[in-house]
């Protein structure tokens, strides 16, 4: 790995990976660093993505699925000795990453103005998504747990990728980004059956905590909230860094917001905007 210091900070990467390798998960372990001069000698998680093995044979999901699911209980569980000291997922990071959709997707890229009824229910929005985010267990959260960022291994499945950025933050986050992936789709109950894997294989004690239904209203606002930050990052890749190849994954993201709407009124407005404006401006900037 060559990360020149004055472009990448490594430092968080070898401190999470310390973390990982103390929790036993397979993530790539450092066997010599050069930290001046930004060199990584790193052990190897082969080439077989997930995202790739999943779009090949769809019949594999369930068993790199389950083996995702454990992996990630195992991260928050035995990551509860290091989150502390994790930056948090906090309010103005929340309220940030929520910004990107505004100001990139619907200003940059479609040139969406909001009037004032619009930015007071934009906010309102917003207010509901965070309080959600923080209102839940906080853990220890990997920030990229996806398909494009998990590697099939023959043993101690799946080799963990792009931990750097790690955080504090909300039980269902990570969760969120495995089952609701921006780069392939299940089907809304499979979905559900599988984030209930990850709920029954949590400690008791959180779930006395968090009963099944809040658990779920958990895991679908904390969707809105990744969908909304996902689908801003892609036009912001376009638009600041010249990366087009992301637009079109956006529909399938929002989609995602699409299918829950109708168990929550609250974001009536958002669905709104995702179907009168949105869908349809995306479809014609093609």
């Amino acid at each position: 790995m060559d990360a020149p210091p004055d472009k990448e900070d490594s430092v968080p990467f070898v401190r999470v990976a310390g973390y990982l390798e103390a929790m036993q998960l397979n993530a790539p372990r450092i066997v010599e660093a050069n930290m001046e001069q930004g060199f990584l000698l790193l052990t190897d998680l082969g080439t077989r993505q997930y995202l790739q093995e999943l779009l090949q044979d769809k019949s594999q999901a369930e068993f790199l699925y389950r083996d995702a699911i454990e992996a990630l209980l195992v991260m928050q569980q035995n990551g509860a000795a290091f989150q502390s000291q994790l930056p948090p997922y906090d309010e103005e990071l929340l309220r940030f990453e929520l910004s990107l959709f505004h100001d990139w997707l619907c200003g940059t890229h479609l040139g969406i103005d909001f009037d004032d009824v619009e930015e007071r229910s934009w906010q309102s929005l917003c207010d509901l998504l965070v309080a959600n985010a923080l209102d839940q267990p906080q853990v220890f959260v990997h920030r990229d747990y996806h398909s494009r960022n998990l590697m099939v291994m023959a043993e101690d499945n799946p080799g963990i990728l792009d931990f750097q950025d790690a955080v504090e933050g909300p039980l269902t986050y990570d969760l969120v980004s495995l089952l609701k992936d921006c780069y392939v789709k299940w089907p809304e109950d499979r979905i559900w059956q599988w984030a209930l894997d990850f709920y029954n294989g949590c400690d008791s004690s959180l779930r006395e905590q968090v009963p099944e239904s809040l658990f779920r209203r958990y895991f679908e606002l904390m969707g809105v909230q990744r969908q909304i930050k996902a689908a801003g990052i892609f036009c912001r890749l376009n638009h600041r860094d010249g990366k087009d190849g992301y637009l079109k994954d956006i529909p399938r993201t929002l989609s995602y917001i699409v299918d829950v709407a109708p168990r929550y009124e609250e974001l009536a407005f958002l669905i709104d905007l995702i179907e009168d404006q949105v869908l349809p401006g995306l479809e014609s900037n093609q």
